[in-house]
């Protein structure tokens, strides 16, 4: 059975919906570079046919959209080849379908119901019409590994109300479908029973403004939708706590600050574990990085990623951070600085160093 699913829906008009389907559902759907080899040229494909007028980018069973990138396997990759050139790989195709979603001239449709994490956040974020449920999941835990919010993390983070972007950056912080709306993360609240009504009521639309037509059809859901929609908003309800807490000059008065809270919320004792059990490095990694990213245009974010993810290939916290959460399990990371206060500015700034004289995704 393929790791991707594609199926066409034909329209009451002559058109044609396409499907995207993550088929992994052992490994809830976490994107591997085959899955990224495989819609890559579809998608290219169905630029240029007139034939296809939208894109439904979803995945298999009910649990996760997509719990985020196979780190796993480049992580075995790193340990038997010490350049990283899968990796490379990796990252390079990975970022380039992100950035051909972000930019497609067509409507893509992305069901991000149940956990959307990492790698899902990347396909998620660039489509057109990105819809939550009630089951939505959100989060970028990379500090929790020894990495980084990539995928075009640095660009919506960075494009969050206030300083939520980077206070769920370092902590990782789950996010319900509330939170996505709030933040800019999500367009549409619907609810999960209505999938298959959706592509329905898109088979019955007509197409001559394909941006409209996906407009109607998802309008009409989400106000059917809203018996089944919580307003609740841990973000939103946190947001002045949020602009309090992140409101230092440097990364540890940061975290000192909210190391130091006294609360029973779970949700800021959360934020704090995720902290304390997090990779120093890493978390200055996430702080520079959005920082360096602030005011590029997409594309260079998406090569400034590159960069960065590629360098964390080639050091040794980003692979510790995998083995041992992912793959053995011990949940005894050993980061390279125990604290913030170790953390060496110089080894840092390595990080943000180009390996190339032309960056791969230059000509994206």
């Amino acid at each position: 059975m393929s790791c991707v699913l594609f199926n066409e829906y034909p329209t009451q008009d002559g058109k044609r919906i396409v499907e995207i389907c993550l088929n992994a559902e052992r490994s809830l759907n976490a994107l591997s570079l085959d899955m990224i080899d495989l819609i890559q040229p579809q998608l290219d494909q169905w630029q240029d046919d007139d034939r296809v007028v939208a894109v439904i980018l979803d995945s298999a069973g009910s649990k996760a959209f997509c719990a985020g990138g196979d780190v796993v396997s480049i992580y075995k990759a790193i340990s038997e080849d010490s350049n990283a050139k899968f990796a490379e790989a990796f990252f390079t195709r990975e970022y380039t379908l992100d950035y051909t979603i972000h930019t497609y001239s067509k409507p893509i449709i992305c069901w991000g119901s149940g956990i959307v994490m990492g790698g899902g956040m990347g396909l998620m974020n660039g489509c057109s019409h990105r819809i939550v449920t009630e089951t939505s999941h959100l989060a970028m835990p990379e500090v929790t590994i020894g990495l980084y919010p990539d995928v075009g993390g640095s660009w919506f983070l960075n494009h969050m109300p206030g300083r939520t972007g980077l206070f769920l950056g370092l902590t990782g912080n789950p996010m319900n479908a509330a939170d996505a709306l709030f933040l800019g993360l999500a367009d549409r609240f619907i609810s999960v029973e209505l999938r298959q009504s959706m592509l329905e009521s898109l088979q019955a639309e007509s197409w001559g403004d394909a941006n409209a037509a996906v407009n109607r059809v998802l309008r009409g859901l989400e106000q059917e939708s809203q018996a089944c929609f919580s307003s609740r908003s841990p973000v939103r309800n946190h947001y002045d706590f949020i602009q309090q807490i992140t409101d230092h000059d440097s990364v540890t008065g940061f975290v000192d600050s909210l190391l130091s809270v006294e609360s029973d919320d779970k949700w800021i004792k959360r934020a704090q574990k995720a902290i304390h059990h997090g990779s120093p490095l890493a978390i200055n990694l996430i702080k520079k990085q959005l920082e360096v990213t602030k005011h590029m245009s997409l594309k260079e974010v998406f090569c400034a990623e590159l960069i960065l993810s590629v360098q964390c290939c080639q050091h040794k916290e980003f692979p510790e951070g995998v083995r041992a959460l992912l793959v053995d399990k011990d949940a005894d990371p050993q980061w390279r600085f125990k604290t913030l206060a170790d953390v060496d500015n110089a080894y840092v700034d390595k990080f943000f160093l180009s390996p190339w004289q032309k960056n791969p995704l230059a000509e994206m």
